[in-house]
């Protein structure tokens, strides 16, 4: 009988997350778009992909935005059209769901996905510091990281290249999108993990259950 998710992260809830952001400092600039992916053990025991959300973020007041940052992403964040919310609306939403999903997988804390992963935590605590958040459901410093996992892996550590060895594909196109990003990344971490699941397997102990 498959592992449950609980039992697979010795009780941790693996989401992967995406942020775009005004810049490289976490204090400084502007984060402009989050992403959350859920993951799911299915009846084989494989680690797959699951419900996506994502949101469009205001920058917060007084936020710097970096022109090269921007020029990257291809983000206007004043653009009329952009269907942005504040900061702690979208924080809101997004840890709503994720301890929906703890709860429903019967785990006690989530721990974020990224590529690069410490990048993306140090913008969201941040976020959640500036935001007044008393309740942020994600461990405040450890991570899985898929630009490790995919050297470690595929011998490759940019996404990009980590995805198309992986035969995921990469649409260049649709690149620094906050969802496109958080789901490939997602693809890729499932797939790492169901490949190193022999390994994890001959671990488990009689039973079949990992140890508390």
């Amino acid at each position: 009988m498959p592992l449950p998710m609980s039992q697979r992260f010795r009780g941790f809830l693996p989401v992967v997350i995406d942020l775009e952001t005004g810049g490289f400092n976490s204090r400084t600039d502007a984060l402009l778009e989050i992403a959350a992916v859920f993951l799911r053990m299915n009846a084989e025991g494989e680690l797959c992909r699951g419900e996506s959300l994502a949101f469009h973020v205001l920058p917060f007041e007084g936020a710097n935005l970096e022109p090269a940052a921007l020029e990257v992403t291809g983000i206007d964040p004043w653009h009329p059209l952009r269907p942005a919310i504040p900061e702690l609306d979208a924080l809101q939403r997004v840890f709503r769901e994720v301890r929906a999903e703890m709860k429903a997988a019967d785990c006690r804390r989530a721990v974020l996905v990224g590529h690069n992963a410490h990048f993306d935590l140090g913008f969201l605590n941040e976020a959640v510091t500036r935001s007044g958040i008393k309740r942020n459901p994600f461990h405040p410093f450890s991570i899985y990281d898929t630009a490790t996992l995919g050297g470690v892996a595929l011998g490759q550590t940019v996404l990009a290249q980590a995805a198309t060895v992986a035969g995921l594909g990469w649409d260049s196109n649709a690149a620094h999108s906050a969802r496109y990003d958080a789901e490939l990344t997602a693809d890729l971490f499932c797939l790492i993990v169901n490949r190193f699941r022999p390994v994890f397997d001959s671990f488990l102990p009689a039973g079949g259950e990992t140890a508390a």
